[in-house]
């Protein structure tokens, strides 16, 4: 019996410990979490400006219910272009939370970094990345497709002055400034800005425009280009008109946008017009970029009564077959082509000329003509061999044509009248664009020219002299006029000469025609150039051949400034040919 009784208290013991160990709470499953479920409160969105700050669509989400604190909980709401991968989406994160919502400002930037054109729909999808706080068991939520509008965020523009009196005199003074705020507030590229100009009224049908830069605010303008503007908008000079302003600000994607407009009282006056010379000859000419105006070359104001603003001319090297036009300013604001042989049109189409050469080239904006012909110059009277006859002229009097609208020349001269001319008959009087120009200055030596004017003065004696026409500066064409009775070779590279010594250097001989010679022993691989006179100062030519050491060959001279000639690279005894009026050198 008491064996029994023990048995049955092992019994309850055991029954009692195992009742008591099924009482435990079981171990907790830790779940990985799942796909969100994305909601948003719009699927249209077209903001304006006044959404800027304000949220336009707030997008909600489930609970992933990941195996963590939700505090650890990482959303990203990814945006992109309805037909993108999401490579290229615009991204934000959320930590914790299960709403967020965009302004009208970020989605207007989402919209201009995609490129897209203000006021136009345009389809965008949206979804939800959830994670871990470390991204793992990340999952991609379903998606929500949202039509959207970027809205006009313009500058807002400003002027200093709302009446201005302008006047010649003071053409270079600073007159107008505008101001401007910054367009697409927060747009992460590059914004380039041109203030814009038409007619008060005109409602900007007729556009021209002044380039800024990218990223600027203000721009001040001087008396001349704000009577420029008065003018390119249809104000008669020295007339009283007012002209509308605004800021053009386009993204680097190509969004744009505009300013308010301010208008502008302007009082103008009768403005010196510049005419420009833009083509596809410019970059392998020299002449700035091709097709590019504000590089163009300009071409010469023809200042004679009744042609001021109407007639220019121009001598350039132009290569075969090359195209161009003419522009108003250094803009393709207003500009002027072919309308037919000899017319000229308001934007017409590209003119041209067949085989490389020098040539003039004349319009008349006023009675709108044009004119192509052959770009020379040379001596004319009784002071010269061609004496007051102007077929005789070219070519044994022709002079070089040493740059664009420059010429020079050496002939003998006695003691009478003479002037330059760029045609073999003389001017008839019609002030027509094919008529030629005679040049003559009652001045002394760096005086104006003037068009078809009285005679050079006369030379003080018989001789030799060298002769200069210079239009490059195309307010001022002068000329110069100078002995040419000497020229020395001078330089280091002259075997038993002082290297550098003008009083010591050898004299070259003079056989007419601008030509000069000397045979001379020279150095191999040293500089030589040419003096015109017997010490430092004198008239001189230097290299414009890239220092070529050919033999036997022409190279270029140029006269202000450069490297010097390098002699041969073998030493010996050399014949030198300088020849002013084809402006080139050669060593034989």
């Amino acid at each position: 019996m008491k064996q029994i009784l023990k048995y049955l208290t092992v019994c309850l013991a055991m029954v009692s410990f195992f009742a008591a160990c099924s009482k435990v709470d079981p171990l907790p499953h830790y779940n990985n979490g799942n796909a969100v479920s994305l909601t948003s409160s719009t699927t249209t969105v077209v903001p304006t400006q006044a959404d800027s700050t304000n949220a336009v669509v707030t997008f909600n989400w489930t609970n992933p219910n990941y195996a963590t604190d939700s505090s650890n909980y990482k959303f990203v709401l990814e945006i992109d272009s309805a037909g993108g991968d999401y490579m290229r989406a615009t991204k934000k994160e959320i930590m914790a939370g299960y709403t967020t919502s965009i302004t009208g400002r970020e989605l207007n930037n989402i919209l201009l970094n995609y490129g897209y054109t203000v006021g136009q729909p345009y389809n965008l999808k949206v979804r939800i990345a959830s994670s871990y706080g470390n991204n793992n068991e990340r999952y991609y939520s379903n998606e929500i497709s949202l039509s959207v509008s970027a809205f006009n965020d313009p500058s807002v523009l400003t002027n200093s002055d709302n009446n201005v009196v302008l006047s010649l005199p003071t053409a270079n003074d600073p007159v107008e400034t505008f101001d401007w705020t910054a367009s697409f507030t927060g747009y992460s590229g590059t914004v380039t800005y041109t203030i814009q100009y038409d007619i008060a009224g005109g409602g900007f049908g007729t556009v021209n425009e002044i380039p800024v830069g990218d990223n600027m605010y203000t721009k001040t303008l001087t008396q001349d280009q704000m009577n420029q503007t008065a003018i390119n908008s249809g104000i008669v000079m020295g007339a009283q008109g007012s002209v509308e302003y605004r800021i053009k600000a386009v993204t680097a994607l190509g969004a744009i946008a505009y300013s308010n407009a301010v208008t502008i009282q302007i009082q103008s006056y009768v403005s010196i017009l510049r005419f420009y010379m833009p083509g596809g000859y410019q970059a392998s000419t020299g002449n700035g970029n091709d097709w590019d105006p504000s590089s163009a070359p300009e071409l010469i104001r023809d200042q004679r009564s009744g042609l001021l603003n109407n007639m220019y001319y121009i001598y350039i090297y132009l290569p075969a077959n090359a195209e161009f036009k003419f522009t108003q300013g250094q803009s393709w604001s207003i500009n002027y082509g072919s309308g037919g042989a000899g017319v000229l049109s308001p934007g017409g189409g590209n003119l041209s000329v067949g085989a490389a050469g020098w040539y003039r080239i004349t319009i008349n904006v006023g009675t709108m003509e044009y004119n192509i012909t052959q770009g020379r110059m040379g001596f004319v009277g009784g002071a010269t061999g061609a004496g007051w006859n102007p077929p005789n002229v070219f070519p044994t009097y022709a002079m070089a044509n040493a740059g664009t609208n420059l010429f020079i020349g050496v002939t003998d001269f006695t003691v009478d009248g003479w002037k330059m001319i760029d045609n073999d008959a003389w001017n008839n009087g019609s002030n027509a664009v094919d008529e030629t120009r005679s040049y003559g200055s009652s001045g002394p030596s760096g005086s104006t020219v003037e068009i078809n004017g009285g005679n050079f003065s006369n030379p003080p004696s018989s001789g030799a002299y060298r002769a200069i026409w210079d239009g490059r500066n195309r307010d001022n064409v002068t000329y110069q006029f100078m002995g040419a009775s000497e020229m020395r070779l001078v330089g280091d590279g002259i075997n038993g000469v002082n290297a550098w010594d003008p009083a010591a250097s050898p004299q070259m001989t003079y056989s007419g025609n601008g030509v000069w010679t000397i045979t001379v022993d020279l150095l191999a691989n040293k500089d030589i150039k040419f003096l015109a006179g017997n010490a430092w100062g004198a008239f001189d030519y230097e290299d414009n051949s890239g220092q070529s050491q050919s033999v036997g060959s022409p190279r270029g001279i140029k006269w202000e400034g450069g490297d010097n000639f390098k002699t041969p690279a073998v030493a010996g005894t050399y014949t030198i040919t300088l020849n002013e009026n084809t402006q080139s050198m050669r060593i034989d």
